[in-house]
């Protein structure tokens, strides 16, 4: 029971992990706005959507504001109401991965100390099959994982963004979010594999 038990909080602690670093790659939000151009689409410079786009991430993120303000994007009701839905689904992960982050880091470290890190090779190996069906799912037809992944999570509509009463949306482009999935996918991956490389360099030792 107990083992089962640091092995959820593991792969718990990993996936909110990636999601929280990809959340807050504001890297990645830059290339999108620089790269389609969006300050030509809404008339407002790449520095001055930045600065909206980090409003917005600190709404959605800090417990303590609890009305989002945009200095440039005016937001709707049902806006706001997504935009609250995110908000309490952002806050979820990030207390997931403080209320995980330790105990999976001594579980791994115990692996270490006792020369059983080997045994995350078959963990590791059928985890590490999830972010390649899921990417084959999005490369067959994004649009389609998109609307699934959103009916999946939120129980109405207040998705269905509208740019004449949200215009955030227009510097909000699907591509962003594709990448957003394939970036979280990506350092899922790569510990997976650096988990599956690190245990059989373990178990060749033994």
């Amino acid at each position: 029971m107990k083992q089962g038990v640091q092995w959820t909080l593991l792969f718990l602690a990993i996936v909110s992990l990636a999601i929280f670093i990809t959340i807050n790659s504001m890297w990645l939000y830059w290339l999108n706005v620089v790269l389609g151009d969006l300050s030509r689409v809404v008339g407002i410079s790449t520095g001055r959507i930045m600065d909206n786009y980090g409003q917005l991430l600190s709404y959605l993120q800090l417990p303590w504001i609890h009305h989002l303000s945009m200095m440039d994007f005016p937001t709707s009701p049902s806006g706001r109401q997504h935009f609250s839905d995110v908000k309490n689904l952002f806050l979820l992960n990030n207390a997931v991965l403080i209320v995980t982050i330790v105990p999976a880091w001594r579980f791994l470290r115990r692996l270490w100390r006792t020369n059983q890190v080997w045994r995350l090779i078959r963990p590791f190996q059928v985890a590490a099959v999830v972010p390649i069906l899921a990417g084959m799912m999005m490369a067959i037809n994004f649009n389609q994982f998109f609307i699934a992944f959103h009916k999946t999570l939120f129980r109405n509509s207040d998705w269905l963004f509208n740019p004449q009463f949200d215009p955030i949306i227009l510097v909000l482009p699907e591509s962003f979010f594709s990448q957003c999935f394939i970036f979280a996918f990506l350092l899922f991956e790569l510990v997976m594999i650096w988990g599956i490389w690190s245990g059989k360099e373990s178990f060749n030792r033994l």
